[in-house]
């Protein structure tokens, strides 16, 4: 039997598909991903070749400093960003989408997923990825803008004082507009991109004319030299290099807003040959200038068009933090479906792309953090040292992750495998043991940051996973529910109630209490669960699972994937379109709030993590808001849950 789609914005197709659809030539589709993909990895220049050359701890750079510098850099960016997240790492994607959590629900199961499955250990290794985004999260805005406005130096050195102002000015103004979504200015992002990347190019290779012997830093042998014979500082140097990578990691989490050939068109097509010539281009600059090392990029320029470089850094800095502020909403719902955080608040700002959300929570953190970060490191030389621990960490999950989806998903022979990974987990094992140098000048403080939200998501998980159990040992089974119901139940009322639940095979505690204390039901009880599973989106067609129990009870199961959020009056139109037209009648929907409280003695959940959990649970927003069901239908049943 054939059933029509439900229409309703959480089943529309993602972004990726849409292009795919509407859009038969490939230059629309690269555009877009140039403005919201690109973005971080792209304003790299600004910042990273400038620490490079800092971290050598020459005052003056020498020839061999910057032959190796750019040499390592234009290898790294090869090696890391177009062999391994371009090429190899954007092949695993997940129905077209991208990210870590996307790739963690590749190599676990569903059950896993869901809160019955326990903590694996590649689920915690996600979680660590996933946190460690998070603090990327707060890092990237701050010195974006940040190295963006320090070109006031060089523009209008008497505005120095007023660099922090507005750095602070443009992040509040960037995070209170984040409401809005997307959708309205997004058209104007990959024009401007498009504008900074040919613009940067054009800078770079002015300069390589000039001074053409940086053409040498393309043989790998220079790289290789320099850290070979880098001696003491050859760690801080490769952990300042890393800068140049940091975007990689959004390349395959913003995969599914344009799709992997978009990605990859733009990348090899504009993207990195622009790089690489600003790279070589600040290298030949060096060369002939060393006195230029305090701020390279903007030295490029001549001084009439220092001014106009630095509101186009600026502005392309904005988009940079943009597309991670989407990212880290993106990431927070998909946490959330897979039981990691509590629920919040999710707002759509767009009646098409359903991945355009808002999470005011997410927000205003991201926002509060990325301010202290300027306060507390104030130059992007220092915050530079806070940087890149967070993201070659997620990097190394990334290829643990990688290797079992090539082995299960892929099935490639284990030699074949180790091969493959081995070299980029030893590349990611030398950035993030050259980035933890930097703990002590301030890579401690995304390690903090990203080791409190693992621990939050870990003890939300496991406090999850013991109010199910312990839901589980209240309830009794649905079958033995369904025998006894005539001899519990003294009038059945008109009409249908939806009854909320996490129990599958099982009677819901609610309505187990409901039957107790009033002895009355609905003619129609549809007995509702909504399951998690590892697929992005799971479409009307394929959604449900109706069975008929007999007696005037039905059983719905309602899968859903990560990048979707329930909704059950749309899902009980579902029903109707499926054919349940009891669906049609007075509908009463039935939830339990469920109060978790300690049990005395309890040795299955220690103290510190119940207060942890139970003060998390207060922040939720309440399941009826979540869930969307209409205040006038709804009826909320307490529940004592003890843990």
């Amino acid at each position: 039997m054939s059933h029509p789609d439900v229409v309703a914005a959480d089943q529309l197709e993602p972004a990726a598909h849409l292009h795919q659809r509407t859009n038969k030539k490939w230059l629309i589709p690269a555009i877009t991903a140039l403005g919201i993909v690109y973005g971080d990895i792209g304003t790299s220049p600004l910042y990273a070749f400038q620490n490079a050359l800092a971290a050598t701890g020459h005052d003056t750079p020498t020839h061999g400093d910057v032959l190796g510098l750019v040499s390592l850099i234009f290898w790294a960016i090869l090696l890391v960003v177009a062999l391994k997240y371009v090429t190899v790492v954007m092949r695993a994607d997940n129905e077209g989408e991208g990210g870590i959590l996307a790739l963690l629900s590749l190599v676990i199961t569903d059950k896993q997923i869901g809160r019955g499955g326990g903590i694996p250990v590649l689920l915690i290794l996600g979680i660590i990825g996933a946190a460690f985004i998070y603090g990327d999260g707060i890092i990237t805005p701050a010195i974006s803008v940040l190295s963006a406005m320090e070109g006031l130096h060089v523009a209008a050195p008497a505005l120095d004082a007023w660099v922090l102002p507005l750095t602070l000015v443009i992040l509040v103004g960037l995070f209170a507009i984040q409401f809005r979504g997307t959708g309205d200015i997004g058209k104007l992002f990959g024009p401007i991109m498009i504008s900074w990347f040919l613009i940067i190019a054009l800078l770079g290779l002015i300069e390589m004319f000039r001074n053409p012997a940086i053409l040498a830093a393309a043989d790998p042998r220079y790289a290789i030299g320099y850290l070979v014979h880098g001696g003491k500082m050859v760690l801080a140097v490769i952990g300042a290099a890393f800068l140049a990578l940091t975007g990689a990691e959004a390349l395959y989490a913003d995969m599914g807003h344009v799709g992997a050939p978009a990605i990859r068109r733009a990348w090899f097509g504009l993207v990195l040959p622009a790089l690489a010539l600003s790279y070589f281009g600040q290298g030949a600059l060096i060369l002939s200038h060393p006195e230029a090392a305090a701020n390279p990029f903007f030295e490029l320029a001549p001084a009439w068009a220092a001014l106009p470089l630095v509101i186009l850094a600026a502005l392309a800095t904005i988009i940079a933090s943009q597309a991670l502020i989407s990212g880290a909403f993106s990431l927070t719902r998909q946490a959330m479906q897979m039981h990691l955080l509590p629920r919040l608040q999710i707002r759509s700002t767009s009646g098409r792309h359903q991945g355009q959300i808002y999470i005011p929570a997410i927000n205003w953190a991201l926002m509060t953090g990325s301010i202290l970060v300027v306060i507390g490191f104030r130059t992007s030389a220092h915050l530079a040292a806070a940087y890149g621990i967070a993201v070659s960490g997620t990097m190394l999950v990334t290829s643990i992750l990688l290797f079992n989806v090539v082995r299960k998903k892929w099935r490639w022979p284990l030699p074949a495998a180790v091969a493959l990974i081995g070299v980029f987990a030893t590349i990611d094992l030398i950035f993030l043991d050259a980035n933890a140098t930097k703990f002590v000048d301030g890579g401690w403080f995304p390690l903090v940051v990203g080791a409190i939200l693992a621990f939050l998501m870990l003890t939300w998980r496991s406090g999850s996973i013991e109010v199910q159990r312990r839901l589980n040992e209240m309830t009794i089974p649905l079958s033995k529910f369904l025998a006894e119901i005539d001899e519990q139940v003294l009038m059945r009322i008109p009409g249908c109630a939806v009854v909320f639940t996490r129990a599958e095979h099982h009677a819901s505690p609610l309505l187990i209490q409901q039957v107790r204390h009033t002895r009355v039901l609905h003619e129609n009880v549809i007995l509702m669960t909504v399951e998690p599973t590892g697929r992005p989106i799971v479409h009307a067609r394929e959604r449900f699972e109706i069975t008929n129990l007999g007696q005037g009870f039905y059983r719905v199961v309602v899968k859903i994937g990560f990048l979707q959020t329930p909704d059950l009056p749309t899902y009980v139109r579902g029903c109707i379109r499926m054919g349940l037209d009891c669906a049609k009648e007075d509908i009463h929907y039935l939830v339990a709030y469920e109060h978790v409280v300690r049990r005395p003695g309890s040795s299955h959940f220690p103290l510190i993590l119940w207060h942890i959990f139970s003060l998390m649970s207060k922040l939720g927003v309440r399941l009826t808001d979540f869930l969307k069901v209409p205040e006038d239908n709804v009826f909320e049943v307490g529940i004592k849950v003890q843990i």
